[in-house]
């Protein structure tokens, strides 16, 4: 019986077929297999037809035979096989077959695939992974070690901003900025990582003579300088250079943080009790809160996102910036009870609910600067995620607001 079934539903598509081709004749019918035609070998229809024709030879020799259970075996497999063929011949052909041969297309549904985002999932946890391993020993390390991957990082995002402001969305109308005017721009933002580095964390003034710098050059080799021009050079100056020279700060606070028992048992080989500063402690705590932050709303929203956030980024939801809120307060917590520092909850709570603002408007922001350039990452660097600004939009402003927090707030409120 399943091969009658089989060709009841295969015999329509066969007879549609054959009225759409007045040029088969009953002799091509019959044979099944013809040499050209619709009907020819390996073709869509070729299966068609032939499976069409074994069931109508197994219903006449079904219903001529009292006891047709012993040879109905061989017949189920043969049609099972005739009807794999096919589906798999309608996928395949169904371009050339519907063009070439003139024969009207048969829409085809449009099958999931599976693994496809458990595959963008892993790849985005697996370099994740890596680059938090990475950076754990980079931060630890210290020194030159951090201010040259902070200079790494200052490279690659004033890359990817001059490919934003170079892009269709933004540079319509304007001229690009000239390459002198990129590699000093890119120049003067590794400039202000070093020079934090050098003067223990004096880089207001740098950035203003790197701006006159930027600026100066610009209008000397552009024709009609307009003001977005000049903005968008001082803005990237800011975001790529000036912005991460405060993790070299933040790096560089230099009072000892003595109070956990972990801090008292640091082996002597790697640096002993005065390795342990608050520069170190709050930058490892700021970094943690931050991957706490985007972690949490990640699957928080995935799970639990119905009320979409903001306009500039569909894909947040409240409930996802609830749930960063909470694991970045979560983990400050736990920085204070395992490292004593800082010295109240309070202050611990106050971080990491700073840290969790941060990192949101900071994604926001370059969200902003990807929707009007019209691209959806920044770059195809880190697979996974996207650009590095992708990745470490989330940290720019989070060191300045956390090195203001804790070199001019705390010490007023004895936090």
């Amino acid at each position: 019986m399943q091969t009658w079934h089989s060709a009841r539903i295969l015999r329509p598509i066969s007879a549609f077929i054959q009225s759409a081709k007045p040029s088969l004749t009953p002799s091509h019918r019959r044979s099944g297999l013809p040499d050209s035609g619709p009907c020819r070998p390996g073709s869509v229809v070729s299966v068609v037809c032939a499976c069409d024709q074994q069931g109508t030879q197994a219903e006449a020799s079904t219903s001529g035979r009292t006891s047709w259970h012993s040879s109905s075996s061989s017949r189920q497999q043969s049609c099972r096989t005739r009807r794999t063929q096919t589906a798999a011949a309608l996928t395949s052909a169904h371009a050339s077959t519907g063009s070439a041969s003139g024969l009207p297309e048969i829409p085809l549904p449009d099958l999931p695939v599976r693994g496809k985002g458990l595959g963008s999932l892993a790849l985005r946890i697996i370099f994740g992974t890596v680059l938090g391993l990475l950076g754990a020993v980079v931060i630890t390390t210290g020194g030159w070690i951090f201010t040259g991957a902070v200079c790494l990082v200052a490279y690659q995002a004033t890359q990817e901003f001059f490919g934003f402001i170079t892009s269709k969305g933004m540079s319509e109308g304007q001229s690009p900025p000239s390459p002198i005017v990129s590699a000093l721009t890119t120049a003067m933002c590794l400039g202000l990582s070093i020079w934090t580095h050098i003067t223990h964390g004096r880089a207001t003034a740098a950035l203003a003579v790197a701006s006159f710098a930027v600026l100066a050059v610009h209008v000397s080799l552009t024709e009609k300088p307009t003001t977005a021009q000049l903005a968008s050079a001082v803005f990237g100056l800011f975001y790529c250079g000036y912005l991460p020279s405060f993790w070299v700060k933040l790096r560089l606070l230099s009072a000892p943080a003595v109070h956990s028992q972990i801090v008292h048992d640091w082996p002597v080989l790697f640096g002993g009790l005065s390795h342990w500063t608050v520069g170190l402690v709050a930058t490892i705590m700021a970094v943690a809160c931050v991957i706490a932050a985007d972690t949490g709303a990640f699957f928080c929203g995935k799970s639990f996102g119905r009320t979409r956030l903001t306009e500039i980024s569909p894909k947040k939801t409240v409930e996802g910036a609830v749930g960063g809120l909470i694991c970045s307060v979560a983990t400050a917590l736990g920085f204070w009870r395992v490292l004593a520092w800082p010295v109240n909850a309070g202050a611990a709570v106050c971080l990491g609910t700073l840290v969790f603002t941060a990192s949101l408007f900071g994604d926001l922001i370059e969200s902003v600067m990807k929707r009007d350039a019209g691209l959806k990452d920044a770059s195809n660097l880190i697979p996974g995620h996207g650009g590095l600004l992708d990745r470490f939009d989330s940290y720019l402003f989070t060191g300045a607001i956390v090195y203001f927090v804790i070199k001019f707030v705390m010490p007023v409120y004895g936090l």
